[in-house]
């Protein structure tokens, strides 16, 4: 069967797989963690909405579901991690080009839903002169 768009090969998969959860039993069906990476990379290099997710994936909120649990708890930052430094250790990442941008853009206290100052001291309807 062809590759789709958006899925990962055998190799790619195989280089992350130790770093997924072990499934444990269930009462129902669980679905393949492939198969929702998948859907995940699919929703994620589309653009589309969850619901929106092709069924071969399985069901979208099963996917959607997996992938908060997978960033909630720290299991996509390890297999970014972990490529990163399989990456690393083969020289293939310019460490220069990663840049953290520390610049603080100060926005007006209204954008935050705070008090507006430009019409504090005005009655209703009236503006400031």
């Amino acid at each position: 069967m062809p590759r789709r768009r958006y899925e990962i090969t055998d190799e790619q998969y195989e280089r992350i797989e130790h770093l997924l959860p072990e499934v444990e039993g269930r009462g129902c069906p669980y679905n393949d963690h492939r198969k929702v990476i998948n859907g995940i990379f699919w929703i994620l290099r589309s653009g589309a909405p969850w619901r929106d997710m092709p069924k071969r994936y399985g069901n979208w909120k099963t996917v959607y579901d997996r992938f908060r649990r997978w960033a909630e708890d720290g299991t996509l930052e390890s297999i970014v991690r972990h490529l990163q430094g399989e990456l690393d250790a083969e020289g293939r990442i310019d460490w220069s080009q990663f840049n953290v941008d520390s610049t603080i853009v100060q926005a007006a206290r209204a954008a935050a839903g705070g008090p507006n100052d430009d019409k504090k001291g005005t009655e209703p309807g009236e503006t400031k002169a």
